[in-house]
């Protein structure tokens, strides 16, 4: 079988686009025989029967698939890794209504578990690898006013953006003011600038206190979910009722003791990433998925990842290019088919913008 670390790379070879299209059908179909594959196949184009056997015969031994049964019987289901590693078309996955979608409607208890320790292919460490040096030699003896603000610049268009994502109408400019000026804007409410105003706080504290967060723990996340939602009426601690997913077939597990299981799931999987990138994006994917908390879930994740970012000398990410619409169905892509993919790429993307364009190692705001 292969590695899989080399999972990535095998599943997204220009060469096995064939592939794809078969995952995509197990997503959506679940348990199938090979000739209702090929019936699926003809669909899309002429294929062979033998053809299709031949390439499910090569993804089960890449990992893709695993066998059911035997015989006559035998049959075939998508494993784990090959959840990871699809490749979904978010846009069109996310703009069908939620009750006609398929996927999984509850928590996959052995998906965190079966995450490869690097999730990022040679050439996606390369330019990840390459931007950090950059940074690094961007952030080395910066005169003390210039850390300043660029340290203003990187928390305004965090504290911005990561709160647009959750709803926030703060214009950028209003969010500049209430950081710079406490000087709170017309028409918004007090808890829109209170969301902002804890996003400056928490990422204070985490550049504080790199050294509490070379790994994700219970205690820092509750530390950290504790900052990003004072004064904004969330009860503290992890989250003891059940809750939905706005637009989601997705349920939370709605249990404390297993969401206690799980945060710790997650942070064993986290320690046993082999680059801080990866850790930081599985925190970010790990933490909305589990919801352990009764609000403020996905923007503790964001800072977290930064968290981990920085406890490792890389860049944090402001999120200031991300389309909103694009982060929400990445992650509902997590949630309902175990897919990486859609928030690797984004994931990449904006770790290259902030490497590129803030030099944040300087005096708290």
């Amino acid at each position: 079988m292969i590695r899989l670390e080399q999972l990535n790379d095998t599943i997204m070879n220009k060469y096995n686009q064939e592939y794809q299209k078969i995952i995509n059908i197990f997503l959506e179909k679940g348990e199938m025989q090979s000739s209702e594959v090929h019936q699926e196949l003809i669909k899309k184009g002429d294929t062979s029967l033998v053809t299709v056997k031949r390439i499910l015969s090569k993804m089960t031994d890449e990992g893709i698939l695993i066998i059911i049964g035997s015989g006559r019987s035998t049959s075939y289901e998508i494993s784990l890794v090959g959840r990871i590693f699809a490749d979904i078309d978010i846009k069109k996955f996310s703009s069908t209504d939620p009750d006609k979608r398929y996927g999984l409607n509850t928590f996959n208890f052995d998906i965190l578990s079966a995450i490869p320790s690097d999730i990022f292919t040679d050439d996606e460490i390369n330019k990840l690898n390459v931007a950090t040096v950059e940074y690094g030699k961007k952030i080395k003896d910066l005169p003390p006013e210039i850390e300043k603000k660029e340290l203003e610049r990187l928390v305004i268009e965090l504290s911005w953006k990561s709160s647009k994502i959750e709803g926030n109408t703060y214009s950028l400019l209003d969010t500049e003011k209430l950081i710079l000026e406490n000087k709170e804007a017309v028409g918004h409410s007090r808890e829109e600038a209170q969301m902002i105003l804890n996003h400056k706080d928490a990422f204070n504290y985490i550049r504080e206190n790199t050294a509490q967060f070379k790994n994700l723990t219970r205690k820092n996340l509750e530390e950290l979910h504790a900052i990003i939602v004072k004064d904004l009426n969330v009860k503290l601690g992890l989250r003891l009722k059940p809750v939905g997913i706005t637009g989601s077939i997705y349920h939370p597990l709605d249990n404390v003791h297993q969401i206690t299981d799980a945060v710790e799931q997650l942070s064993a999987t986290i320690s046993r990433m082999n680059t801080p990138y990866a850790k930081a994006m599985i925190a970010l994917l790990g933490i909305s998925y589990i919801q352990p908390f009764n609000d403020g879930n996905k923007r503790t994740s964001r800072l977290m990842a930064n968290a981990l970012l920085l406890a490792h000398d890389c860049s944090a990410l402001s999120y200031r290019s991300v389309d909103e619409d694009d982060y929400r169905s990445a992650i509902l892509a997590f949630y309902e088919l175990n897919s990486i993919m859609p928030l690797k790429q984004i994931f990449i993307n904006q770790y290259l913008f902030a490497a590129n364009n803030y030099a944040v190692n300087g005096l708290n705001i």
